[in-house]
């Protein structure tokens, strides 16, 4: 093999096959890519409904404190799917690869993608690989798709949201936006952040069962932050509603709807409750960041019935990935429309929609 990626290795020939065989197959082996047909065929799916996503991964340095580039593609896929409320079964990869890549590196992203699908029980069941010239990638960019099954019974959506209800997220936000940010520029904060990249699935699973049928919506907070996602659940859908006569006859039969209409509902979340790392904080308040826009890839945030908020509460904390979840604030039927931060001083502040880029190449 080579020791740098090069044009050849993307034309279909020898140097194609050496790659596919030497570095992916080798690595992602399974019984359903093993062919190496054009598409995978994969067993009977488990009752319930089919739930698809895709991502592309851009994130730069490729390796950063706490993951790289091939974990953070199988997580945030995973991810995906589990604040569906799916259970993630099957990932496809796509790979762009940069000319003059060394081998070594693309050697261990996809050793870290195998080895956190495993980690993950999820399978990379098909990929595809390309080649572009030097400097039209900036090393490495990783496509996904991901399969998954949402279990009958189970529905997750903004248009549940009801003022009164809880909102959690199970740890600290901003150590993935940061870590990044901080290796990325070579800024030396003595501190040991890192990204908190992992697949949430198995905390989300265990959500679900202790408070069935109470959790009323979930988002991972990935670009934009938390701020962002609590924007998403109060403002109005991209695409309205359908018209026609079934559409007006929802409208006259069924109860207001959360944030899926937008106007209906408003957020408001406490300063005292959020959780930082005081290593986020400190940074942040150095580059002049607010740690609720930058990116996280292991936090959830939660929407549950506020009857069901200590039960659910509970459940996050008994899980590795939920040990310091906590309740933030609550759907509100004031200031409709708005996310709202009480400050430590007790005034309110609106938190809008992030506006350009704090934090590029993130994720």
């Amino acid at each position: 093999m080579e020791e740098r990626i090069l044009l050849a290795h993307g034309s279909g020939g020898v140097l194609s096959h050496e790659l596919v065989s030497e570095v992916f197959a080798r690595q992602f082996s399974n019984p359903f890519l093993d062919d190496l047909g054009d598409a995978a065929v994969v067993r009977e799916l488990p009752p319930g409904r089919l739930a698809l996503t895709t991502d592309s991964y851009v994130v730069q340095p490729l390796f950063f404190p706490g993951g790289d580039i091939g974990k953070l593609a199988v997580c945030g896929t995973v991810n995906d799917l589990a604040v569906a409320g799916a259970r993630p079964l099957y990932l496809t990869a796509g790979f762009i690869l940069e000319e003059g890549l060394p081998l070594e590196t693309l050697e261990r992203v996809v050793a870290s993608m195998a080895q956190t699908a495993r980690e993950a029980g999820v399978v990379i069941v098909a990929g595809d690989t390309k080649v572009v010239e030097h400097g039209a990638a900036d090393g490495l960019f990783i496509n996904t798709a991901g399969v998954g099954v949402v279990p009958p019974g189970v529905d997750l959506s903004p248009a549940r949201l009801r003022p009164g209800d809880a909102l959690l997220i199970n740890g600290p936000v901003g150590d993935h936006g940061l870590a990044v940010m901080l290796q990325r520029e070579g800024l030396g904060f003595q501190s040991a952040l890192q990204s908190d990249v992992a697949p949430l699935h198995g905390l989300i699973a265990a959500l679900l069962e202790a408070v069935p049928g109470q959790v009323r919506c979930l988002r991972d907070a990935t670009r934009g932050g938390l701020a962002t996602v609590l924007n998403e659940w109060v403002l109005p859908p991209l695409v309205p509603p359908r018209g026609g006569e079934i559409g007006r006859m929802a409208c006259e039969t069924s109860p207001p709807l959360g944030g899926i209409e937008g106007g209906k509902i408003g957020i408001e979340i406490e300063e005292a409750a959020l959780p930082v790392r005081e290593a986020v904080r400190a940074a942040c308040e150095f580059l002049g960041l607010d740690p609720l826009y930058a990116a996280n890839e292991g936090k959830v945030v939660i929407a549950v019935a506020v009857e069901a908020a200590q039960a659910a509460l509970a459940a996050l904390r008994a899980h590795p990935l939920g040990q310091e979840a906590t309740l933030i604030g609550h759907v509100t039927g004031e200031h409709a429309g708005r996310v709202v931060l009480r400050t430590l001083y007790g005034a309110r502040r609106i938190l809008p929609m992030l506006t350009g880029a704090q934090l590029p190449r993130i994720c």
